[in-house]
Formats: C-alpha cells, structure tokens, sequence
C-alpha cells in the first residue's frame, strides 16, 4: 500500500496511547534578568515566557491526531496538581481523549521544565523534572482494570514507557503483565527507554542504544536473544539515519532511510515513528511498509523545532519526493 492508502485508513481507527504521559513545559529565561536572591544569595533564572504542550505518551498521541486518527485516547496517571490540570488542557485542545487519565494525590504529574536561553534558543541550564518512582500500588491496580475495561474499545494499543527512575512510572509489572495477557488480538506497540526486556508477547521498538543496552542487562549477543527473551511478535530497532532493523522469527531485515540533512530538533523523532510505523502495520500487516512510513512521519517531525508533528498533506509530500 502506498502512503494515501494508508492515510486513508487513519479516520476509521480507534487508537490509546497507554503509559507515562507527562507535561513538557517550554520556559524561555533571560541571563541578563538573573540576579542574585536576597534570602539566599543564589542568582535566579528568570523565567519571561513558557509554553505547555503535552509529552512522552501525549507525544505520541499527538501526532496520531495530526495524521488523522479518527479516535485517540491516553490511559496513565497525573497528580492532583496544577501540573495534571494543564497537562488536561493540554491534550484536550489536540481532541485527545483524557477520560482514562488517573488523577492521585499521591503522586506528581510527570513534568520536564525546559529551559531555554531566550538570546540563543538553546536549552543550555539543567532541566527540572517532576517524577515519581513506584506507583503506589491502589492506583496500579486502578490502572489496570481500566485498561481492561477500555481493551474493547480500541483497534491499537501503543505502550510509552518513558519513566527514567529506578521502579518507572505508569508501566508497572503488573501493567505488562496485563498487556501480555490481553495483546493477542491486536498490535501492542512498545516503546521502552529503559525496560525493553521486562516485556513479553508484544511488539518492541527500541532504538539502537537501549536495545544494546537490554543486551548488557541480559548478558545476550545478538538481537535473536533479545526476541527470545521477551517472545516478541517483532523487534523493531531505529538507526537514526540509518534506518530500522527489523527482527522476528524469520530473521533480520533492513529498511533504509534516506538521511536528512541538517535536522531542526531530532527531539520526539522515535514517538512520530512509532505513531505512524503501529498505525500502518495495522492496515497494511507489513512490517517493510510499516518501517517505511513511520520513517516517512519522523524524517518530517525532525525538521520541526521541539517535538513536532506531520500533517497527512506533509507525508504525502515527503512519499512523492521519495
């Protein structure tokens, strides 16, 4: 199928975007405005502009609703916080169905603070995160029969595990555990920073370095290990410019890409992929053509500052210039 087929496809589908959903705030400071504190002496950064936008699973879901789905939804867990209530609107302004989202005042909405040198537009001071690790264990099981209870209402099943800490965010064991016993009738695609192998039975997108690093972690040499380990239906490992290795039970395969030249923000490349390579390997069941045209969505979302998204018009463009 080619590009406008697929596209075509997108506005019947129903999609949740399932895991660690987090506000990216974008604050613009200005060095000459910094000055030392009066109660402690320590110069401030003075903040003189910020934006909102939703990130990690709301990345995802993002471009999903830029690409057209017909229906996208996240399930995950924000805070009882001013944080959950832009990161509500936040979402809400993009159609994005927030009714699966979980609001506990046991835990802080995930938040990465930005900072951004408003003279250079480079982010050059320490970003300032709000995370949580070990979700306490009522509002585990809470998320997971919600997402049992929402299983039938959806045709794909994306999975962010973005949570960096040592026990993670929303995607808990028992989560996976959860995913593997219901991912036998449909595409559950999994993006996992750190804990690609703890998964079993479902659709794995690790880029080069974290699938290397589950290697270490296993003790394993090759990819096939890796694929044995988790029983994954599919590995699908993105090179960059390079491309994307493809690795099931009949081997490995590459689709290459053609390299962009001077990328803008290269930021939230991997979700775009994952948005457009899940969606179109369910409506075409090809691995090629699904690597191909989430290679397609991100070589678009790479030109863009922060983590952009690609509009069907964008890709279709991108499609006849390759």
């Amino acid at each position: 199928m080619n590009a406008g087929e697929i596209l075509a496809a997108f506005p019947k589908l129903r999609v949740l975007v399932v895991g660690d959903v987090c506000l990216d705030r974008w604050c613009r400071y200005d060095p000459s405005l910094s000055e030392p504190s009066r109660e402690t002496g320590i110069p401030r950064t003075a903040v003189v502009s910020a934006e909102v936008t939703a990130g990690a699973a709301g990345t995802i879901a993002n471009n999903l609703v830029a690409l057209g789905t017909g229906r996208v939804a996240v399930l995950g867990v924000i805070g009882d916080d001013g944080n959950g209530e832009e990161l509500t609107r936040a979402l809400a302004r993009n159609r994005i169905g927030t009714e699966l989202l979980l609001r506990s005042p046991m835990v802080p909405t995930f938040t990465y603070t930005k900072l951004i040198n408003v003279h250079t537009g480079i982010e050059d001071l320490p970003r300032i995160d709000f995370v949580y690790d070990n979700l306490p264990a009522s509002v585990d099981d809470e998320l997971v029969d919600s997402l049992r209870r929402a299983w039938p209402e959806f045709d794909v099943v994306l999975v962010s595990d973005q949570a960096e800490t040592p026990g993670g965010g929303a995607v808990t064991a028992n989560l996976r555990r959860m995913l593997t016993s219901l991912s036998e009738d449909r595409i559950v695609w999994v993006d996992s920073r750190k804990r690609p192998e703890l998964f079993r039975g479902v659709i794995l997108k690790p880029n080069r370095d974290e699938a290397q690093e589950a290697l270490d972690r296993l003790g394993a040499k090759n990819y096939g290990a890796l694929l044995t380990h988790t029983e994954a239906r599919l590995l699908v490992i993105t090179h960059g410019p390079e491309g994307v290795l493809l690795v099931d039970q009949m081997g490995e395969s590459w689709v290459r890409t053609r390299p962009a030249e001077n990328p803008v923000d290269i930021c939230g490349a991997g979700d775009s992929f994952s948005a457009g390579a899940a969606m179109a390997l369910h409506i075409t069941g090809s691995k090629a053509d699904a690597a191909k045209f989430g290679n397609l969505v991100a070589s678009i979302t790479i030109m863009k500052p922060g983590t952009g998204v690609a509009t069907p018009a964008e890709v279709l463009r991108a499609a006849e210039a390759e």
